[in-house]
């Protein structure tokens, strides 16, 4: 069943960004495209309808940070959560990560009559970590949760589609006093005092169409709403047209350019870690189900590595074992030295016996580096950090 619906899911992907072609794909966009006109409506009016105060934001008396993007995925966002939470961390925040857990599996509740009634049919969130344990596996969590709490020491993640509930909770249970919000831009019903947002430099706004037509979740003028932007996938060219286009909707953001650097290849079973000059001549396999692959595979071509295999899911693919045994098989064949995967899909994988991984699989760790904007960078987490006495929170970050 799980098979088919990616199966499903993958056969839209391809209609929306041209990829199949015929008469029923071209009767699909048309459907999709008329579709997408009302969607765009009531993306607008959901906007309007909190902007004018009809609808409340709720307020939880500590610092909120949502960090998102336009589009559906691909953009480098966990790195970025990441990279904000180590810092105001290590600059002496108390941090929660607030993750809706996309694709999570949850463990079903047993609870008699009694514990129902007295909860009032609402359960608490998730906790993927408190800082000190992890207490969830990646289904259970999400991946992109797990792989937060995994990398991020004294730093709180927690799971659940309500964000004012489980935002709560991590004030009540652990006295955070900053809330970041993973992918969070479109997230409405918690006040946010910052928007982070990330425009990925080589796909800016998707196919340029709204969802379900294409992969925009907002219009593109809606970047009005970004505190920051943060250019992601940088690879050294001019984004000179981008930023004058970005401030055709936001004239006032800081923008911030940045690169996702890989930093070294970890074994995923033993934890071996290898430089990444490894990569320079030798004949590898990638495999990955992420939203962009391209980007990864012309990661590794660009370190050198010869891409003689290659094999792509849909996003968030949770791999089976006889998908796996059956790949490092083909790279027996082939003579392949390595099999590089992505740090997200690494937690996707099972974990086999040894003598079964005849082929080493390692993920490749990244993280972001600051291009240009650095001062600003800087300036944003001693503001957040260290806000000064005299000024409220709403004033300081108008």
């Amino acid at each position: 069943m799980g098979r088919t619906l990616e199966n499903l899911e993958q056969f839209g992907i391809d209609v929306v960004l041209g990829r199949r072609r015929g008469f029923r794909a071209a009767i699909l966009r048309g459907i999709l495209y008329a579709l997408s006109f009302i969607y765009e409506r009531i993306v607008q009016l959901r906007l309007y309808v909190y902007r004018k105060r009809i609808f409340r934001e709720r307020t939880l008396g500590c610092l909120v940070i949502s960090i998102g993007n336009l589009t559906v995925g691909g953009t480098g966002k966990t790195p970025v959560v990441e990279k904000f939470a180590r810092a105001l961390q290590t600059g002496g925040r108390r941090v929660a990560i607030l993750s809706r857990g996309y694709k999570s599996v949850p463990k079903p509740a047993k609870r008699n009559w009694l514990d129902r009634l007295l909860a009032q049919g609402v359960d608490p969130p998730r906790v993927v970590s408190d800082g000190k344990l992890l207490f969830l596996d990646p289904m259970t969590a999400g991946d992109e949760p797990y792989m937060l709490a995994h990398n991020l020491k004294d730093v709180i993640v927690l799971v659940d589609k309500d964000r004012v509930k489980s935002g709560k909770f991590a004030i009540d249970k652990w006295k955070v006093d900053t809330l970041l919000l993973d992918d969070g831009l479109q997230y409405l019903h918690l006040k946010h005092r910052l928007d982070i947002v990330l425009v990925d430099r080589q796909a800016p706004f998707g196919n340029e169409l709204l969802l379900p037509r294409g992969t925009l979740r907002e219009p593109p003028r809606n970047l009005r709403r970004a505190s920051y932007i943060f250019i992601t996938k940088n690879t050294g060219e001019s984004n000179e047209k981008l930023i004058a286009r970005i401030r055709r909707y936001n004239r006032t953001a800081e923008i911030i350019e940045c690169a996702h650097r890989p930093l070294y290849l970890q074994n995923i079973y033993t934890g071996e870690r290898l430089m990444l000059d490894r990569l320079h001549g030798a004949f590898i396999a990638s495999i990955c189900a992420i939203a962009a692959p391209e980007s990864f595979e012309g990661a590794l071509k660009n370190l050198g590595a010869n891409v003689d295999l290659s094999l792509r899911y849909i996003d968030h693919h949770y791999y089976t074992e006889a998908e796996l045994r059956s790949f490092i098989n083909r790279c027996i064949r082939r003579d392949l030295a390595l099999i590089i995967t992505t740090e997200k899909d690494a937690v996707r994988m099972p974990r086999l016996p040894e003598a079964d991984v005849k082929v080493p699989i390692y993920f490749m760790r990244v993280e972001i580096e600051i291009l240009s904007g650095r001062e600003t960078w800087e300036q944003c987490v001693a503001r957040i950090c260290k806000p000064q006495p005299m000024l409220s929170p709403e004033r300081f970050f108008a």
